[in-house]
């Protein structure tokens, strides 16, 4: 990441783009690549790992949009003083805490649900969550509500993207 980060820093110094690299600009250019990839997705139904059935044309393509989100977020960070390796390590530590593999195996609750037990909330029984999938109109994190909400998030964020740069 620190590569990327210097490659970055270069690459925006030597064509004077600085100037224009703020926070806010930086991460409205990386929703829109956002959009690029989801636009790649959009209309395909379920696509399994290593996009099977997609020719390589396309799967190159994926990887040119998802190299476009990388740099934009390496730059952002970059421009916010954030070091990401270091937030994004802190960030898994404090999601095996929300999420204890031993309780939520399997399972696709919101880490409240397995919170550890107090007087107020039962202890949560495995046995009795819903499986990933099995109910995708709840907040499963899949299905078909899930993937909805993603694009209703990527519609507002590139309105409010093209709106700011207006």
């Amino acid at each position: 990441v620190e590569d990327l980060r210097l490659r970055m820093a270069v690459f925006v110094a030597e064509r004077d783009w600085e100037q224009f690299h703020t926070p806010r600009n930086v991460l409205l250019a990386m929703c829109g690549e956002v959009g690029e990839l989801c636009e790649l997705f959009q209309w395909r139904g379920e696509v399994g790992r290593d996009l099977g059935g997609w020719s390589e044309e396309e799967k190159r393509r994926v990887g040119e949009e998802m190299s476009d989100v990388l740099l934009y977020l390496v730059r952002l960070a970059d421009v916010c003083g954030v070091d990401l390796p270091t937030a994004a390590i802190k960030k898994m530590e404090s999601n095996a805490i929300k999420y204890p593999a031993e309780r939520c195996r399997g399972l696709a609750h919101k880490y409240t649900h397995y919170a550890e037990a107090t007087p107020t909330s039962k202890p949560v029984d495995p046995s009795q969550a819903t499986p990933l999938g099995a109910h995708p109109e709840q907040r499963s994190g899949g299905g078909p509500m899930a993937a909805a909400w993603l694009g209703l998030g990527l519609v507002l964020g590139l309105g409010l993207a093209r709106a700011f740069r207006r």
